[in-house]
């Protein structure tokens, strides 16, 4: 069968299933679309790789000329290969001349038009455009990540209470890009039976506290309700709370550390 197409071969390198078993068995056995394919897949590595390159510039007009000249393309080339292989309009013949014989004269034939390395510029557009994709892939990544990063502005080690010598947390507070704040909380110690553990808010001189909800597991993480000023309720709280429908602190707290501002 003929080689793959370029273009086939760049959906492949990017992990499309776009080849049938007969294509499968022709790329096993073909060192040409085989030598393609290790070209496309090292583009889409180098393409997703600069995912974290932070903001990307688009290169002057001149890149694409010196790769043009370093593989031999001509820009007549570039350009009837950028068509979509439109056929040239044919010549109207010249008129002839009175003084000119029309019988005798040979025949002159066109000078022979060499061929165009057709696959070779194909190849080097598919290239192009898996470039394309896997950059716009990055970028859109890229700018997902930043729209949902957030800013830490405060932590704090969360210390045991003497009924949980062995049980050690963490809590850090982080701000969305939207202004809502989070506190995420890590807690490690030792489960009870029939008893569940949860996040409480608490102001400094212990008068005041916010349930945040129950923590399942060894983390989680809570919003923090609107208008909770955290320079008042600066203490993070862990209790264990037994199961009897009773919503205030049990008294038993697990973990507990006041909140350090960065």
């Amino acid at each position: 069968m003929s080689h793959l197409e370029p273009e086939q071969l760049a959906l492949l390198a990017m992990g499309e299933p776009v080849a049938s078993d007969a294509e499968a068995d022709h790329l096993a056995e073909c060192a040409v679309c085989a030598d393609e394919l290790a070209l496309f897949r090292h583009t889409a590595i180098v393409g997703r790789s600069a995912i974290d390159a932070g903001e990307l510039e688009t290169p002057p007009d001149v890149v694409w000329s010196r790769i043009s000249e370093e593989l031999g393309l001509g820009a007549h080339v570039l350009v009837a290969d950028r068509v979509d292989e439109q056929h040239e309009p044919e010549r109207a013949p010249a008129p002839a001349t009175a003084s000119a014989p029309t019988a005798d004269v040979a025949a002159v034939p066109a000078p022979a038009r060499h061929a165009k390395p057709r696959r070779r510029s194909r190849l080097v557009w598919a290239l192009a455009a898996a470039l394309v994709v896997v950059a716009g892939v990055g970028v859109g990544s890229w700018a997902l990540l930043q729209r949902n990063a957030s800013t830490e502005i405060a932590q704090a080690e969360l210390n045991p209470f003497p009924d949980h010598p062995d049980a050690v947390g963490a809590a850090v507070v982080e701000e969305e890009r939207d202004g809502e704040l989070l506190v995420r909380v890590t807690v490690d110690s030792a489960a009870t039976p029939d008893t569940y553990r949860e996040v409480w808010l608490i102001n400094s001189d212990a008068t005041a506290l916010i349930s945040l909800g129950v923590l399942d597991g060894t983390e989680g993480t809570f919003p923090i309700p609107s208008g909770v000023d955290l320079r008042d309720y600066v203490l993070v709280d862990v209790s264990q709370e037994p199961i009897d429908g009773d919503p205030q602190h049990s008294g038993d707290s697990i973990v507990r550390g006041e909140l350090s501002f960065v």
